[in-house]
């Protein structure tokens, strides 16, 4: 966006009437909380007429409780609404926690509390998704991690999602996306892969990073970003069904090898008394067993798929046109 357009947005107060909901994840945050409490809510005052502020608290074992409880929000109209999960239960179902909370026409969505933007990013991706987006994606326009590159390069060439998927620093739902996204499934491990095959438009909005995003990340959620990784891959690519196929199609060949391996020998040595038909029994009984393995995995491929990938129908839109 052009800096004349940026401008302009700064200048901008209570424009937009719309009330709006900002979720935003916590976990041992204590450090960089109170920076970011204001920053949200300084921008939203700014930028909105009404908003409310939800911060999912997932079982945080540092002060973060207690800076959410000292902060005062510049309106008196906010609301200040803190959702304290029962035991750790990780990003994903956090933040559908808070999501279902929120009552704003559209969402923010805050993973992370790390600031490498400033408040115009926040009203730039409110003003694209008025132009017929219902999900917009704010990401910086810079080298992601190695870990992330190589988790989304594989995830989008085994996903077949609608849109490819990135690294990004927050995101816009409309209400529509949020109601679309609780009708495809009641429960998703991974929430940015029904975005992106929900039916609806989606966009990435690129931003110029202004510092360095190097805040590591929160403690207790390094491990269940990985199990995250591998559930998302598991459940959402044809990653693990296709190696699965692979080497069950591997193993079948190699039994039949043995069983011709056994004939050759039985034909032009003198092998040991029944060392012949126990090589054959056995090689018989791998190849059944692993042509009904192979039967097992085309099931529960068909399972996931049915659960997580591919839903009933999806649709954009409803047009009537009368005469």
């Amino acid at each position: 966006m052009s800096d004349l357009m940026s401008k302009t947005i700064k200048e901008q107060t209570h424009t937009e009437m719309q009330f709006v909901s900002a979720v935003i994840y916590l976990r041992n945050n204590a450090s960089t909380l109170k920076t970011f409490l204001t920053f949200i809510d300084q921008t939203m005052c700014r930028f909105f007429s009404k908003y409310e502020i939800i911060c999912v608290n997932d079982a945080s074992v540092d002060e973060t409780l207690e800076i959410i409880k000292n902060f005062k929000c510049q309106s008196d109209e906010t609301t200040l609404t803190v959702l304290n999960m029962s035991y750790f239960q990780g990003l994903e179902l956090s933040m559908t926690a808070g999501v279902d909370l929120a009552i704003g026409d559209f969402v923010y969505e805050f993973d992370t509390v790390s600031l490498d933007y400033d408040e115009c990013v926040i009203q730039e991706i409110y003003q694209h998704a008025l132009t017929g987006f219902d999900i917009v994606n704010a990401a910086a326009d810079s080298k992601p991690k190695l870990t992330s590159y190589l988790f989304y390069s594989v995830f989008n060439k085994f996903a077949n999602l609608q849109y490819t998927l990135g690294s990004e620093s927050f995101r816009i739902l409309s209400r529509r996306a949020i109601n679309r996204i609780r009708g495809l499934s009641e429960s998703s491990p991974y929430r940015k892969a029904l975005y992106a095959n929900c039916g609806l438009k989606m966009d990435t909005h690129k931003y110029q990073p202004t510092t360095p995003n190097s805040a590591p990340a929160s403690t207790g959620t390094v491990k269940a970003r990985t199990q995250l990784a591998t559930d998302a891959l598991i459940l959402f690519t044809d990653i693990g069904y296709k190696f699965a196929s692979t080497m069950t199609v591997i193993m079948m060949l190699i039994t039949v090898l043995v069983a011709l391996y056994a004939v050759v020998v039985y034909i032009f040595q003198n092998p040991v008394e029944g060392w012949t038909p126990t090589i054959l029994f056995l090689s018989f009984a791998f190849f059944g067993l692993f042509a009904i393995l192979a039967v097992v995995i085309k099931y529960l491929s068909i399972i996931v798929n049915l659960l997580y990938k591919k839903q009933k129908y999806v649709y954009e839109s409803i047009q009537k046109y009368s005469r």
